[in-house]
């Protein structure tokens, strides 16, 4: 298992996919925020990726190169980028433009229904 995560399954668990993937979700939440597009969601993945695999390293002895580690963790982190992204987007879309905009889901929002007078 360390082989293919690049550290122990318990830090994988807890650093890599709890507290790395925090910032991912925060870091979707920012892109949304500020109305920029959904693929910079991408270079931010691969840097938290390469931020994941220094500290794995540094702090819990894992190895700094494991390509199979750095493919997995990336590839979490631009997943949470993109439903916190989408996610954000979504509310944004409602909460400023509710009479065009209704909620169809956590990660959706359709036309408002206007009925005829």
């Amino acid at each position: 298992m360390i082989e293919v995560l690049g550290s122990s399954l318990a830090t994988f668990l807890i650093f890599t996919c709890v507290m790395m993937g925090w910032i991912a979700f925060m870091t979707g939440r920012a892109i949304a925020n500020t109305w920029r597009p959904r693929w910079q969601v991408v270079p931010y993945g691969i840097l938290l990726g390469v931020a994941n695999r220094f500290f794995v390293f540094a702090l819990f002895g894992g190895p700094l190169l494991s390509l199979s580690g750095w493919l997995i963790g990336t590839a979490i982190m631009i997943a949470v980028g993109f439903a916190s992204y989408r996610e954000k987007q979504a509310y944004k879309m409602v909460s400023q433009y509710p009479w065009l905009y209704e909620r169809s889901g956590p990660f959706d929002w359709r036309d408002r229904k206007h009925e005829a007078a």
